[in-house]
């Protein structure tokens, strides 16, 4: 997801040449204008939605406060989405830009569009692995002072972290910082209460996103550059292996599958990186107006009917015919469970004593959307910790299922997830509109960091293909297991492997620097974030 630039000066590059594209022309006025329009178009179509979900749950607050309080929330996570795609712009664009393929201001607005596109299409996923790295006794508490000091705590983080490193021009990841904010407020909350710092963070969730995050960018060297031997070997026209001459665009069909890996990546970052932002406000709204948003009052009848009978089908398999432990010592066992990972005697027997009060709430009210107001927190609580604690019992060979047991648990768990792990239409607009204008703004210094700071000539038309399919593909399979993944380190190597395999040179002072942000990324976003939730646990 991400980049800042490796320099902030971009003037004068070091092979600057007469096939240098343009890069300093201005939008006109009425590009601001539209700019501006859907800017207003989506804060207006985002406040609309939004009284409208409220008055219709009948959940209005009688003061203001609240909703000061919720606005100022989603500005921030919204604000981080748009700081994140003026990051990721280059990611995309440069390649079209140095080839000559598109206009840069054409490129960028276009890439702005799939980006948008990329958001409202994406499956929710990643934004709910996101969420998964949380403690979960903040997020069952996220309407209190904790829940909105761990928010606003990890999101100013990331916004600071992405902000100064861009400043600076250091190349960042906006993947790495918000996970490495997230790590730190865990740690922050387990120390604070006295346990140990390692307690506040699901780490085998936390190693799965760190391999992704490690992982893509040496598949983005590797492959793109066996990539560019593969072209080398079965293309022979060498026009695609020299410098541009001028500012004549490549033949026809490089260019179009240049302009086509250009969208690809414009799309699959936005389904990828857009979904961060979806899981935050959703925390945001469920502390907030948890009456309209911590059940999914969209859930057909026929649906709430199904999960009824599938929590019995549970309750029945788990418990055995022995009687249900109280809820009130089922609720605790399984937190402990949550935060140790350690199978004890009562977590199973808690598992199903949850279920089937899970199951008779929901039945007794026919369907999610009737609820009572005093009561929504509640089951979407147990049902969120059920969801979680059902996470890691499947993979606990302590837990020894058998097959009609583990198959009536998996169901079910995709049940819950349905009811509680939901995004409504509106956030992924506003997320898209956040994003994709984002892409638009202070992209200059970002392409020129790709296209001319990480090698040393000029980018050739088959080198930008290689690393755009590569990037497209490596994007979009991340998207598809809901891992996160760095846009900028993808496209980045993929772009210095393309250099290494043609033998052009790279310039190590821009490698050092991706090197260096890499590593500081991380315990830098962990310590901002946790100091920050210190102060707000306090001042709230």
């Amino acid at each position: 997801m991400n980049t800042a630039t490796a320099t902030a000066h971009p003037a004068e590059p070091p092979h600057a040449g007469p096939s240098r594209p343009h890069l300093n022309s201005k939008p006109g006025p009425v590009t601001l204008i539209v700019f501006v329009g859907l800017m207003a178009a989506g804060l207006f179509f985002t406040a609309y939605s939004l009284f409208a979900d409220v008055s219709e749950a009948g959940a209005m607050a009688p003061t203001l406060l609240p909703y000061l309080l919720l606005g100022v929330a989603l500005l921030i996570a919204l604000g981080f989405e748009f700081v994140n795609g003026f990051h990721d712009t280059a990611n995309a664009v440069a390649t079209v830009i140095y080839t000559h393929s598109l206009p840069p201001n054409f490129a960028v607005v276009w890439s702005g569009l799939f980006n948008f596109l990329g958001v409202l299409t994406s499956s929710g996923a990643v934004a709910f692995g996101i969420i998964s790295l949380l403690p979960v006794e903040l997020i069952l508490q996220v309407g209190s002072s904790a829940g909105f000091a761990m928010v606003f705590a990890l999101l100013i983080a990331a916004i600071l972290w992405n902000l100064g490193t861009w400043w600076l021009g250091l190349p960042a990841s906006s993947s790495h910082t918000l996970i490495g904010s997230i790590i730190g407020v865990g740690v922050a909350n387990a120390l604070m209460h006295g346990r140990d710092g390692t307690s506040g963070v699901d780490w085998a969730q936390a190693t799965k996103v760190g391999y992704s995050l490690l992982l893509s960018p040496l598949v983005g060297f590797g492959c793109a550059a066996l990539l560019l031997l593969a072209l080398r070997a079965f293309v022979k026209n060498r026009a695609l292996y020299e410098e541009p001459k001028g500012h004549k665009p490549p033949p026809f069909w490089i260019r179009a599958l240049l302009v086509l890996t250009c969208t690809g990546v414009s799309f699959a970052h936005g389904s990828n990186d857009g979904q961060k932002g979806m899981g935050l406000i959703m925390l945001i709204l469920v502390g907030t107006v948890p009456m309209a948003y911590a059940l999914n009052r969209a859930m057909p009848v026929d649906n709430v009917t199904q999960f009824v009978a599938v929590a019995h089908v549970t309750q029945e398999s788990l418990l055995k015919g022995k009687p249900a432990m109280p809820v009130a010592q089922a609720r605790e066992a399984l937190a402990t469970y949550v935060r140790t990972k350690a199978l004890a005697t009562d977590t199973l027997p808690a598992i199903g004593a949850l279920t089937a009060s899970v199951g008779d709430q929901v039945k007794s009210h026919g369907s999610l959307a009737k609820v009572p107001m005093e009561q929504v927190s509640n089951v979407r609580n147990d049902m969120y910790l059920l969801s979680e604690a059902l996470r890691f019992v499947e993979k606990d060979p302590g837990a020894r299922f058998d097959d009609d047991t583990r198959a009536s648990v998996g169901v079910f768990k995709k049940e819950i997830d349905q009811a509680t792990k939901f995004i409504p239409l509106w956030v992924k607009v506003a997320v898209a509109i956040a994003l994709g204008l984002g892409t638009m703004v202070g992209w200059k210094r970002i392409v020129v960091t790709v296209g001319e700071k990480i090698g040393k000539t000029h980018l050739t038309y088959a080198q930008g293909a290689s690393a755009e399919v590569v990037a497209m593909l490596t994007i979009g399979a991340a998207d598809m297991y809901g891992l996160p993944v760095s846009t900028t380190h993808v496209l980045s190597s993929g772009v210095a492997g393309t250099m290494a395999a043609s033998r052009s040179g790279l310039q190590m002072a821009t490698l050092r620097n991706l090197a260096m942000a890499w590593v500081l990324t991380l315990p830098a976003a962990m310590l901002l974030s946790g100091s920050l939730y210190w102060v707000f646990t306090h001042v709230f």
